[in-house]
């Protein structure tokens, strides 16, 4: 772990000295230089094409490392124990602040003078508030929601409009293994996956990982129809990852899988789309929110030395119009001005379900013991999948495991 942490901040360190000096052979040396920590793909691709007009405005330089999410967690933690940081702003997962609000590991956005506008989608800032004040803002808004194919719909015999809860998922994927294609997908390949996946079912029965105490919840009457149901339900499709997933949904060789948007992007002719989960076991039963948060957030680190102008970057990047002009190239902004304009719905319709899902949506429990409960329930889950443990051994196995680490 020591050689991990050392080889990331070697790495780290020659990146940004590299942007630096390319940087100061162009443009007045004489500049501030702010850098940014952030989450590789479109999540920090979007804020990297707004940086050029901040960077004019404010006459500063933006140096941005784009790393995987365990390199980003592993950096920004590494370094906040240094008392002159490296880095100004950085993106986080929600799973992280109980971590990094135990850690002193970000500054408090509300004495820099940062609010919330009422634009923002109130569930999604759930996660961004620390006794009272804000710690970071809802930035990149990843959701759940679920993932199908329009073209193996129809052949199984039904429209998308039927698809109003979990029994009319589990139906027409049924039906669609019967003639030959691909019923759900789900992720097999870490025990994130296994579990993140199946969170959104499970939200659908009624139940939950933990209660308002953070105690866990898995030996329970709605866990196990929940997870009894899900094995069914995925016993129609195969595991894949997330690329294959994707690909085999978009190519009409597989019916439903549990997605995010910021993996695929439909078009008005593409053969794949999404909309927000229902929450529903069935048609009849009552809505519960069961769309799960992945949201890719924005913070300054307690340790930054420039937090006037980290604060001054972080309210432009959450400014509705800079939000609005990211939509084009991927943005998916937690604001009712970009997710209901009719002008952008119009022409990314996508944009109504993810609106949907973000209103209805929950945070992963807020928990510093999360990663070591995932990594339980993950594997458990894998044996009662694979056949190696009963329903019952495998969440009477997990119950015990998670009560043990949460004391």
């Amino acid at each position: 772990m020591i050689c991990t942490a050392l080889a990331l901040i070697l790495i780290a360190g020659s990146l940004l000295t590299a942007c630096s000096e390319k940087k100061e052979n162009n443009i007045d040396d004489n500049l501030p230089v702010i850098n940014l920590a952030l989450r590789e793909g479109i999540y920090a691709d979007v804020i990297e094409e707004c940086l050029p007009a901040f960077e004019e405005k404010y006459q500063v330089h933006c140096n941005v490392l784009k790393l995987s999410e365990d390199d980003l967690h592993s950096l920004v933690t590494n370094d906040a124990q240094h008392t002159d940081g490296t880095y100004d702003l950085c993106m986080v997962d929600g799973s992280w602040m109980a971590e990094y609000t135990n850690g002193n590991v970000l500054a408090d956005l509300s004495e820099l003078g940062y609010e919330f506008d009422d634009d923002i989608i109130p569930a999604t800032t759930e996660v961004c508030y620390y006794n009272g004040d804000i710690y970071l803002t809802p930035y990149y808004g990843n959701v759940t929601v679920l993932l199908y194919n329009k073209f193996l719909i129809k052949m199984a015999g039904y429209d998308v409009e039927d698809l109003q809860s979990m029994e009319d998922v589990l139906a027409i994927c049924k039906k669609s293994q019967q003639i030959g294609n691909l019923g759900f997908m789900y992720r097999g390949d870490s025990n994130n996956n296994y579990v993140v996946d199946f969170l959104p079912v499970l939200l659908s029965f009624g139940g939950w990982v933990v209660d308002e105490n953070n105690n866990p919840t898995v030996e329970t009457p709605e866990f196990k129809k929940a997870l009894e149901f899900y094995i069914e339900l995925i016993s129609t499709g195969k595991a894949e990852s997330r690329d294959n997933l994707v690909m085999a949904i978009a190519n009409n060789a597989a019916t439903m899988a549990v997605g995010w948007p910021g993996w695929y992007t439909p078009a008005k002719k593409s053969a794949a789309d999404y909309m927000a989960l229902s929450g529903k076991e069935t048609k009849g039963s009552v809505a519960y929110n069961a769309n799960v948060y992945g949201i890719w957030t924005l913070g300054i680190p307690a340790n930054s030395s420039k937090k006037d102008i980290a604060v001054e970057l972080l309210k432009y990047l959450m400014d509705k119009d800079v939000q609005k002009e990211t939509i084009p190239s991927g943005g998916v902004p937690c604001r009712y001005s970009s997710l209901r304009d009719k002008e952008v719905t119009e022409q990314y319709p996508q944009y109504t379900a993810v609106c949907d899902a973000l209103e209805n949506g929950v945070y992963r429990p807020i928990m510093v013991e999360w990663p070591e409960f995932y990594t339980v329930l993950g594997q458990e889950m894998e044996k009662m999948i694979g056949g190696q443990k009963t329903v019952d051994e495998g969440l009477h196995a997990a119950q015990s495991m998670l009560e043990e680490i949460v004391k």
